[in-house]
């Protein structure tokens, strides 16, 4: 009884830090950029895209953009959930749930 106890607090525990890492993730950017910066997009740790900035000069020529966009936010969206799954990680390897996790 005493375990199952610890067991259910632990998890408790494990609940308050994920929902901690998530909000701090909404904070958390990370920027993904293409064609030397011509697009910039902005990522948010919920994989979020938070803004995107396009060069000027690479509007005359559509096709090109289209394929820097899709270079940038599939690169932002890449790097966003490596940084959530580090975050997760760092709470899950604190946790000591045997045959839980």
């Amino acid at each position: 009884m005493k375990n199952m106890r610890q067991m259910m607090k632990q998890v408790q525990k494990a609940q308050a830090q994920l929902l901690k890492v998530q909000e701090e993730l909404e904070q958390k950017t990370v920027e993904a950029t293409a064609g030397g910066g011509a697009v910039v997009a902005v990522f948010n740790g919920q994989q979020e895209m938070i803004s995107i900035t396009i060069d000027e000069e690479v509007v005359d020529d559509l096709e090109m953009l289209q394929d820097l966009i899709l270079v940038a936010v599939n690169d932002g969206l890449a790097k966003a959930r490596e940084m959530a799954n580090k975050e997760m990680e760092k709470v899950a390897g604190s946790l000591n749930l045997p045959g839980i996790f």
